[in-house]
């Protein structure tokens, strides 16, 4: 049963999802799920006008904030900088529902881990046939340049965003590892910020677990990289400056944690040892969080000609007197081809089932799992292996004949570079957009911070694709987010 929204001045409804696709916020039948029934009542109980203000509201916060996001797209000579898209009606997740998610992550994260170490150090996973050897030693973010190298605490991947879906009947599903230097942090703890300032109302009338601290379990894995060992080490969060699309989130995250914000320009390796330029000297610098690419990070041992990192830093953490948070060569951890061995990882090196699927994947460089594909790309969506953040993908079932067709070229003349999946029916939640609360799709970005201990960050970031029915929620895309609230009873 599908609810309309109300044509009264006084009054608004929320629309239900129609059939085939697994609605957040009500169940089969139509009814609002119990966790969501504060929500309908106390929208529902507000006007149009009351609604239109309070987004207005909140997009007047995020303008005065700073929150941007830098916008990219082909027609366009220049990246337009925007406010991220923000709704106002939270993504609500029962108590039991996300603990299950948690213990599923935490057990990823580990098995993704104990797999770095393993690909830099002794390779069994390799040598016992569980991982093809071409995938790894032939993938762009493979680093020779880590191998046997000791990271801090054997963590390769201080900082993880798991992106996670739900299908048509509600099972979630792990889409992809995001390893190298995942996004999103600043929006989950400002959208929290604003909701919170906004609607006190309908935020303490939920046992909403709070994640703020999160920042303080963020700081202290990072602390607890240290190679000196002490107590106040010196932090910094290296960005590729101000023109990144993701600058605010660099800025604000400094600011949150206390931390140095610094450009490649800023720093100097002098005894392998890296230090910052200040106006009264020179400062040690004992943990580098980097958010710049492999590539970048030192033109001594990657891309000369780069000006953005810090020449002879990976000297300095192979001399063990620096850390860097994520390690270089994470990457070929959340490589797209990698993706479908995850399971296999997590039997292979914990003896445990994973407690989170895989949506079902091809290998395109599999002949066999080609040919499949190739009869059926008007229902699949492809990916190219390396890209990220909604970038070199075909939705088969949107998609023209012409851009079909470009794809299978593509493919079959570099099928390594591509693996394909089924179109999964995304979820929905109501957003509030042209004045009505209507149903799009989302999926939810996970953040787990690995040092001594692991924490999840409660509810992780729900991201919205704006458009009615598109399937693509990357900000890079023109999507938006969510508050996600993770229920505490």
């Amino acid at each position: 049963m599908n609810h309309s929204p109300s044509t009264s001045p006084s009054r608004m409804a929320f629309a239900a999802a129609t059939a085939g696709w697994y609605d957040e916020m009500h169940d089969a039948a139509g009814s609002v799920r119990p966790h969501y029934e504060q929500v309908r009542r106390t929208f529902e109980a507000m006007t149009p006008s009351g609604v239109s203000r309070r987004q207005a509201a909140m997009n007047d916060r995020m303008l005065e904030e700073g929150i941007t996001y830098t916008l990219y797209h082909p027609d366009q000579a220049d990246p337009l900088e925007r406010t991220i898209p923000f709704d106002l009606i939270p993504r609500i997740l029962p108590k039991a529902e996300w603990k299950e998610l948690e213990r599923g992550l935490a057990q990823r994260t580990k098995a993704l881990n104990l797999f770095l170490a393993d690909v830099y150090h002794d390779q069994n996973i390799l040598h016992d046939g569980v991982v093809p050897r071409r995938l790894v030693v032939s993938n762009r973010y493979f680093r020779p340049e880590m191998m046997r190298l000791q990271v801090p605490n054997g963590i390769y991947t201080t900082c993880a965003g798991i992106d996670l879906i739900r299908d048509e009947r509600g099972k979630y599903y792990v889409l992809e590892d995001n390893l190298r230097s995942p996004s999103g942090y600043s929006y989950l703890f400002t959208s929290r910020s604003i909701m919170k300032r906004l609607f006190r109302e309908l935020y303490f009338s939920h046992p909403v677990e709070e994640v703020d601290h999160s920042l303080n379990h963020f700081l202290a894995t990072l602390k607890c990289m240290s190679p000196n060992g002490g107590s106040t080490p010196t932090i910094a969060l290296l960005t590729p400056g101000s023109y990144n699309s993701a600058y605010f989130e660099h800025t604000y995250l400094a600011q949150q944690m206390g931390i140095e914000l610094v450009e490649g320009r800023d720093l100097v390796c002098m005894d392998h040892k890296i230090y910052m330029r200040t106006r009264s000297g020179l400062r040690r610098i004992d943990v580098i969080y980097r958010r710049i690419d492999d590539d970048y990070l030192d033109p001594l041992a990657f891309r000369p000609d780069s000006m953005l990192g810090v020449a002879g830093v990976m000297n300095a953490y192979r001399a063990g007197n620096v850390a860097i948070a994520n390690a270089p060569g994470t990457g070929v951890a959340d490589d797209k081809a990698i993706y479908t061995f995850v399971p296999d990882m997590i039997r292979y090196y914990l003896n445990e089932e994973p407690l989170l699927s895989n949506v079902p994947t091809y290998l395109l460089s599999n002949p066999d799992e080609r040919e499949y594909v190739l009869a059926r790309l008007e229902k699949m969506v492809v990916k190219e292996t390396s890209l990220s953040g909604g970038y070199g993908m075909l939705i088969g079932p949107t998609a023209t004949e012409e851009e079909i067709a470009a794809f299978a070229v593509n493919i079959r003349e570099n099928p390594s570079n591509y693996i394909a999946q089924p179109t999964v029916k995304l979820s929905t939640a109501p957003v509030y957009q042209g004045g009505a609360f209507v149903p799009r799709h989302i999926d939810l970005r996970a953040f787990v911070l690995s040092g001594r201990e692991t924490h999840v960050i409660p509810g992780g970031l729900t991201r919205v694709a704006m458009k009615e029915g598109s399937l693509v929620v990357n900000s890079s895309q023109g999507g938006g987010v969510k508050d996600t609230w993770v229920l505490g009873v």
